[in-house]
């Protein structure tokens, strides 16, 4: 398996058959290097989208439609938004699990909003949501933008991931305090990966904070456009 951070909140995951894009944005995302959509977007065979505010879903449908591959997502933003738009769609709705090839992602809750934010207008866009993507014997948690819930302690519980992708930037989501709080209390994660950080003053620009309250986590903080390979 090989995860590689796109900058903010998006990532490249390449597990068993798939190369799954999490929440895609390039052109708009100034941690993202000029020139490189290309090499991130090479092989893609889906496209996860946890919400539809700008930084996480703003290019979905021209980019999907050029990659040729579907967009999975919560069923308001699948059949109200990129459907009509011209993307191939897989509406689906939390609790729901989807076979993407080998891999199996479940759409779990997340406690964010959700709206499209992006093209002039502010309208509603179904609701917030994470995902749980299980291939090749492992689970990775993508959390998407959330605050710490209730609900993450049956998500560890039942699903059982041993790989995290938190927000942790502060500000919209949880901070670096707060999520490494979350990955103590309710999971057992082998490896965290850190985002929705760095990518503006506003949000946190280190996961130091992350790193020393979870000793004995391997908190991984690559570079955008490194991959990690588990």
């Amino acid at each position: 398996m090989k995860i590689t951070w796109l900058g903010h909140s998006s990532f490249r995951i390449e597990i068993a058959d798939q190369v799954l894009l999490i929440d895609p944005w390039f052109d708009g995302n100034p941690a993202f290097p000029e020139g490189r959509k290309d090499e991130a977007t090479a092989g893609a065979t889906a496209i996860l989208l946890t919400h539809g505010h700008g930084d996480h879903a703003s290019e979905t449908a021209p980019l999907a439609q050029a990659l040729g591959v579907p967009v999975a997502c919560i069923h308001e933003l699948a059949e109200g938004i990129f459907g009509p738009a011209g993307a191939e769609v897989i509406g689906f709705n939390k609790g729901g699990t989807i076979q993407l090839g080998e891999v199996a992602v479940t759409m779990v809750n997340a406690v964010h909003s959700s709206s499209i934010d992006f093209d002039g207008t502010l309208r509603p866009a179904g609701s917030e949501a994470g995902f749980m993507i299980a291939g090749e014997g492992h689970t990775i948690y993508v959390s998407g933008d959330t605050d710490i819930m209730a609900d993450m302690e049956w998500m560890g519980e039942l699903h059982a991931p041993d790989i995290g992708i938190l927000c942790a930037g502060g500000h919209f989501t949880m901070d670096m305090k707060r999520a490494a709080w979350a990955a103590r209390r309710y999971f057992d994660f082998k490896t965290v990966i850190p985002c929705h950080y760095r990518t503006f003053p506003l949000l946190a620009q280190s996961a130091d904070e992350m790193v020393a309250a979870l000793p004995g986590v391997q908190v991984l903080t690559p570079e955008v456009m490194e991959s990690v390979t588990l």
